[in-house]
């Protein structure tokens, strides 16, 4: 599959966000994500924010869902028309229960995992989801480092996808720039979340299309 770009509101300007979403038309996803203070240690927006940008932009909303009790939330984005809904393995109690939830309202059903979690403790679970995010920094905040650390699991998730010839996608999420997106593509990741490398740009549809390009050449396909 042709890899994809998913630019991170959460480095846009809040006051905004319509004009901010409007700005990266030439994306494939804009990704949403909804912290509540407790999972981790920052607090961002939630489904009213989710249901507004859904009537500011035809592109489809990737919600990474950084909360206690997913199993509880996860649904209801998924029945508001996002596109994609991500919850965390360390936060779900009933997983399996909730990727189905996800599907079952019409939405892309995602699993993400911790810089430190191992992706082998879930390999039972990809015929649930529809992508796998490998998270590239401790979620949390924005603008943080890319930890070259995560990199062999995201080798390893790809090897796992392709060992059950599953059609997953396999996201990486942090750090994502100009500087790391090659490693992360050669790596096997298609999905890449970018949040500072683009709204820190002059032209963040430009700062898209470039990132596109890179990962694209380097894509291990």
């Amino acid at each position: 599959m042709a890899v994809q770009i998913a630019p991170s509101i959460l480095s846009a300007d809040f006051a905004r966000l319509a004009d901010e979403v409007t700005a990266v038309s030439n994306a494939d996803w804009i990704h949403v994500d909804v912290m509540d203070n407790h999972f981790v240690p920052n607090l961002t927006l939630g489904l009213p924010v989710v249901e507004s940008l859904l009537k500011v932009t035809p592109l489809p909303l990737d919600c990474h869902l950084m909360i206690e009790d997913p199993d509880r939330w996860a649904p209801g984005y998924a029945e508001a028309g996002a596109g994609s809904v991500t919850i965390h393995a360390e936060a779900a109690s009933a997983p399996i229960r909730t990727l189905r939830a996800i599907r079952s309202a019409g939405a892309r059903a995602g699993l993400a995992l911790n810089p430190g979690t191992a992706v082998e403790s879930y390999a039972d679970l990809l015929p649930e989801i529809d992508m796998m995010l490998v998270m590239t920094v401790e979620p949390g905040f924005g603008g943080q480092s890319f930890l070259d650390m995560v990199l062999p699991k995201v080798r390893r998730a790809r090897d796992l996808i392709k060992g059950r010839d599953l059609d997953v996608w396999l996201q990486v999420d942090g750090g994502v720039s100009a500087e790391t997106i090659e490693r992360c593509a050669e790596a096997g990741a298609d999905v890449f979340v970018a949040g500072s490398a683009v709204y820190s740009a002059e032209d963040p549809a430009e700062a898209v299309r470039s990132l596109r390009e890179r990962a694209s050449g380097a894509y291990a396909s």
